[in-house]
């Protein structure tokens, strides 16, 4: 049991842990509750799901631990986006564990200088990940339609039952600032707000401390809601089959995935409104938008609601998410009746692909020192 930790975070990490309720914790938040929780009550084996059995013991445990042991936390000078180093000390004994580029790439371990684990640390540019230039609009509405149903329903069936089961938590509970209940009082029966108001819900849950798991997209738990539940719940408002809400899933997540692409996956560009806009066009498609419809939905949602920032994980995400879906139909609803906005209306481009490729830019390069501010605001 380490008497000391020293934590070197990269700084997008610290903003996005800093305000957020850690699950297992009974409300503490940010690193320092994150690092007790891993020492106290963490299963290596269980990977993503690292501190999802914490009893209640446990729970007492991490809170005295935090509280009594020196938890050093500094900004991580390497350059990564994603880079934290946990070194821990106990009399003359030291282990150290890098973690670097995603969640679950150990690249460094030792212990008391004997090195165990020693692979090479992979430059920020994502080509150690998934190469994902395949993607565009026609060949994931090509995917997404023709696909067989089974290989789609292994994965999304499980997106379904876990990001609905934490949206009705939230709507049962009193997380954060209730924005998916606030929503719902409002008395408005449409399909299109019940749906804003179960994916905030599911947010209002996720940021403070909920403890059911959620399937992510990109990375993130509220992109994976975002991407998902809005479309769940207007799928079931319309009774829709149980494929044609799969092939509307796989649609939404992939054209989610394909505008974070060139944002980056750590940005000060809020991720929920790729998200909300790749929902937007698979409802699009529900509702039987043509490919065009379905292009002119993506288009009116980012030009309406890109630049919205990222200041981290917590509660104001829920909101977050409520406008970036409410963006997002905005635009569809606009689409279906033959009306957008024009290639040159800002950082709107000559088609879809292009108007992606431009938010993509502003995500990564433009906003790159407003995410240097945001964390400097955060910190100071």
């Amino acid at each position: 049991m380490p008497e000391r930790l020293d934590i070197a975070v990269s700084g997008n990490l610290i903003k996005n842990a800093k305000s957020v309720v850690v699950p297992g914790t009974g409300g503490m938040r940010g690193i320092k509750a994150a690092a007790a929780a891993g020492v106290i009550a963490g299963q290596t084996e269980r990977l993503l799901e690292v501190i999802s059995q914490v009893s209640e013991q446990q729970q007492k445990d991490i809170k005295a631990y935090a509280e009594e042991r020196d938890i050093a936390i500094s900004l991580c000078e390497g350059g990564l986006t994603f880079d934290y180093i946990v070194t821990a000390y106990l009399g003359e004994d030291t282990a150290r564990v890098r973690i670097a580029n995603y969640h679950t790439n150990v690249v460094l371990a030792e212990k008391n200088g004997r090195r165990l684990i020693d692979r090479p640390v992979a430059s920020d540019d994502d080509t150690e990940l998934t190469d994902r230039s395949l993607l565009n609009l026609d060949d994931i509405l090509d995917f997404a339609t023709t696909a067989q149903i089974e290989d789609l329903a292994a994965l999304l069936d499980t997106q379904i039952a876990y990001n609905t089961a934490i949206a009705e938590e939230g709507l049962r509970g009193d997380y954060g600032a209730a924005v998916g209940r606030m929503l719902l009082e409002s008395g408005d029966d449409r399909a299109e707000l019940k749906a804003r108001a179960k994916a905030a819900a599911a947010s209002d849950a996720r940021m403070n401390g909920c403890e059911l798991p959620v399937v992510i997209v990109s990375g993130s738990g509220n992109q994976g809601i975002t991407a998902s539940v809005p479309v769940i719940e207007f799928a079931r408002a319309r009774q829709t089959s149980h494929e044609q809400l799969l092939r509307a899933l796989a649609i939404s997540n992939l054209l989610t995935i394909h505008q974070k692409t060139g944002i980056g996956r750590l940005s000060a560009f809020c991720g929920a409104v790729s998200a909300g806009a790749g929902a937007a066009a698979a409802v699009c498609w529900l509702e039987g938008g043509t490919r065009d419809q379905i292009a002119q939905t993506l288009i009116n949602a980012l030009a309406t609601s890109s630049g919205m920032v990222c200041d981290g994980a917590k509660s104001s995400c829920a909101a977050k998410i409520a406008l970036s879906v409410e963006s997002g139909f905005t635009g569809w609803q606009m689409a279906m009746r033959g009306r957008g906005f024009l290639p040159g209306d800002g950082i709107v481009g000559e088609c879809v692909e292009e108007t992606i490729a431009n938010v993509g830019r502003m995500g990564q390069d433009g906003m790159r020192e407003t995410d240097r501010e945001i964390l400097r605001i955060m910190t100071s």
